[in-house]
């Protein structure tokens, strides 16, 4: 073949590469452009009332990608939360072990989304991803620990089948609007969780009864366990399951639901307030107060349901 030839194969081959980053420049744009954030906050009988389209007001990863088959759709979102939420004395919790036993060995009801942000895009933590494809083997996946490929984008959010973008940690996006390039020198409210208690970014005061105190990074009571897995999968807890994980009181900064009792900026007289981590377990857990059922997600086979045992879990979160 003559170089001839081949520098005109080779021309060719660059403008079809060109032509095609045109068309998905342009494809991008018109999505873009198409999908607008909506959000609406409004407080009403006793509620703080989110009502969105589920679209994200900041960049978010390309969908579909080779983890995630998704494409992000308008959604129609209408959540409530107390204006006064209140600590109830049973603490829901992923962690529950009996949840299966409970309900005769059928698959276990999913947890309610934990919360939304202010952006109107659900926080929901947990997947649909389990050892051996079995929702009651009591080994559920996590998504951000790097064990496994869900298309996680650089906001910690990825795609459910039904176009539902949504957040598995820190909203890396959302919070750098929030900031006005201040991350790491004020507490960021980002959404309020289900039982209408409040949610900030990683950053709070080193003294949560004093507003004046500076402002640090805030950690964690979880870790890892020590030893091996005693059933299941097997193997070394290496944060590939849910259940690796286990609280140790006093570890970090933050109870088992990843919160705290104290002042902030929207609430100086103080309250219960959740926090997101770097670290397990990104978004809490659990709810300390009643998570409203506006939060609540179909059985297994409704609308957000799981696949009987034994076919492969859709790539969406629980």
């Amino acid at each position: 073949m003559s170089k001839a030839t081949l520098t005109f194969i080779n021309i060719g081959i660059l403008v079809l590469i060109i032509a095609i980053s045109i068309y998905n420049q342009q494809n991008s744009t018109v999505q873009a452009e198409s999908q607008k954030s909506k959000v609406e906050i409004y407080e009403k009988d006793g509620f703080r009332h989110i009502k969105s389209n589920g679209i994200a007001n900041h960049s978010t990863g390309r969908f579909p990608n080779r983890g995630n088959p998704n494409r992000i759709r308008p959604q129609d979102y209408k959540f409530k939360v107390p204006l006064n939420p209140k600590i109830s004395s049973n603490t829901s919790n992923q962690f529950d072990e009996n949840r299966d036993r409970r309900r005769g060995g059928r698959p276990p009801m999913p947890p309610p989304l934990f919360g939304v942000a202010i952006n109107g895009i659900p926080f929901d933590p947990g997947t649909a991803e389990a050892w051996n494809n079995d929702r009651r083997s009591g080994w559920n996946n996590e998504a951000l620990t790097g064990k496994i490929n869900l298309g996680i984008d650089k906001n910690n959010a990825h795609v459910q089948p039904t176009g539902a973008y949504h957040y598995h940690g820190i909203p890396n996006g959302l919070v750098k609007k929030l900031s006005e390039n201040d991350i790491g020198k004020k507490m960021i409210l980002v959404g309020y969780a289900a039982d209408g208690f409040p949610i900030y970014s990683q950053y709070g005061y080193a003294n949560p009864n004093d507003a004046k105190s500076e402002i640090k990074k805030l950690a964690s009571s979880y870790k890892l366990k020590d030893g091996k897995r005693p059933s299941g999968p097997g193997g070394k807890f290496d944060g590939t399951y849910l259940q690796d994980f286990e609280y140790v009181k006093g570890s970090g900064d933050l109870d088992e639901c990843n919160g705290r009792l104290g002042t902030t900026p929207e609430y100086p007289n103080g309250i219960y307030h959740y926090f997101l981590t770097d670290t397990f377990p990104f978004i809490p857990r659990c709810h300390k107060g009643t998570p409203d059922k506006s939060f609540q997600k179909q059985p297994p086979g409704g609308r957000f349901g799981r696949p009987p045992r034994g076919r492969r879990p859709p790539r969406r979160p629980f």
